[in-house]
């Protein structure tokens, strides 16, 4: 049996103003959350760590996003010198618009009555919906390697070319989640994804591919742990290092929309969409109306919450970790569970019914194998340190530290006593440091 073709027969006879009117409340909807999460990241971490959180600025410190954005807009940009002043500045809009973009496909609801007209509480939809967001979000990334490039500095490109194979690495893990919701759905279209979950989410039945895309969307978003191309102890600021003023505003505009973009994404192909949760589901129009919009927002939330929890309790991971993840693992993961995913779809098709309990025992079992994979690979990347150390237990006294060798002086470390140095010129005319005699 095969499932029916979505209707999208609701959607493209919207009058233009109210095209106009959604598009509007959708960018409302981002700006206004965007807001609330800054303010919410920085109390919720205080509370988290025991500190104190921002306090001054408006009632409890609730306007301390609006005055952080005033200050930004008001704040000197300053251009260096030898950037590339067209693809520098045109660089943070390219990172921006995608963001806003990707949102125009996500159903906030059904079908309700605006001013006396009924339409979907969604800008618009087609057969390919999930890939449009796909397509967008990926055009993203260019603003931040066209930032790093432009900027003319060393740890900008760093930051660019490492968020360039971030994102390869774990879109393809994105994409192969998606690809097990396709085949059990039946549709790519966002709608007919929320409409297929109607009686069970995929959380439950797909279990291992929202544990690939909730990792996945992490990275994507290169959030802590996964926050890489803006490492501060590594490469200053990364991709953003020679930004100011509004543009620099822009980069972090885009990194919370796209925060919102892939938590809405997560609650439309895995938690229902806008669907309310069992037991309030078996209530009759429970997820009816304008309500919906209350549970779409409230799993949205759920996801937001866990971006500030992993900032505020995890270490940033190795670069060398964070890529072996993506494709050591994250990946082989996903194939193996599409295989499965597709013998059960193949199957339905036949006509064998009452799958869905040996397709969450299947999901339970990839979970658990996958977990104890992990652990002894983590195991044995842990005992070869100690290895080594165990086989030269005595200490090695280290080389002399030359501050200048290769004729780059560094700072000494703390409590580091540099040895005394004199430069000379040698027959060749070249400049050469050797330690002083007096020393």
């Amino acid at each position: 049996m095969t499932l029916a073709a979505t209707d999208l027969s609701a959607f493209g006879h919207d009058p233009l103003w109210l095209v106009v009117l959604k598009a509007l409340a959708v960018f409302v909807f981002l700006v206004l959350t965007v807001l609330v999460m800054i303010l919410a990241e920085r109390k919720v971490m205080a509370w988290m760590q025991m500190r104190i959180g921002p306090n001054r600025v408006g009632p409890g410190g609730l306007l301390q996003s609006l005055a952080d954005g005033v200050k930004l807009a008001l704040k000197e940009g300053i251009i260096p010198k030898g950037v590339d002043k067209p693809v520098y500045l045109l660089a943070p809009i390219i990172a921006t618009v995608p963001a806003f973009m990707a949102f125009a496909v996500i159903p906030f609801g059904p079908v309700v009555s605006i001013f006396g007209t009924r339409t979907p509480l969604q800008l618009t939809d087609f057969p390919v919906g999930v890939l449009y967001i796909l397509a967008v979000t990926s055009v993203g990334v260019y603003g931040i390697v066209l930032a790093g490039w432009a900027s003319g500095s060393t740890y900008p490109l760093l930051g660019g070319l490492r968020s360039t194979a971030q994102v390869i690495s774990y879109e393809i893990a994105m994409g192969l989640s998606f690809a097990a919701v396709f085949l059990y759905a039946g549709t790519m279209s966002t709608s007919g994804i929320v409409e297929a979950q109607t009686g069970t989410w995929y959380v439950i039945l797909l279990l291992p591919s929202f544990l690939v895309y909730v990792t996945s969307m992490v990275g994507e978003t290169n959030r802590a742990p996964f926050d890489l191309p803006e490492a501060e102890g590594e490469l200053v600021g990364g991709f953003h290092t020679e930004y100011s003023s509004l543009n620099f505003a822009m980069f972090m505009l885009a990194e919370y929309v796209n925060m919102v973009t892939v938590s809405a994404l997560a609650t439309t192909l895995f938690l229902g969409g806008w669907h309310a949760p069992w037991p309030l589901s078996l209530r009759d129009g429970a997820d009816s109306g304008w309500f919906a919009l209350v549970w779409f927002t409230a799993k949205v939330w759920m996801f937001m919450f866990c971006f500030i929890w992993l900032r505020a309790t995890l270490p940033r991971m190795r670069y060398d970790q964070f890529m072996n993840l993506g494709w050591k693992f994250l990946i082989p993961v996903s194939l193996v569970w599409i295989m499965v995913v597709a013998t059960v779809r193949a199957l339905r098709n036949e006509g064998y019914e009452a799958l869905s309990v040996v397709l969450v025992v299947a999901g339970l079992i990839v979970v658990v194998v996958a977990a104890g994979l992990l652990r002894r690979r983590t195991k044995a990347a842990k005992s070869v340190p100690e290895e080594q150390a165990s086989s030269n237990p005595r200490p090695v006294d280290p080389a002399p530290f030359d501050p200048m060798a290769g004729g780059f002086p560094v700072p000494p470390m703390p409590n580091q006593t540099m040895p005394a140095f004199r430069r000379v010129r040698t027959s060749d005319g070249v400049s050469s440091t050797k330690e002083s005699s007096d020393a």
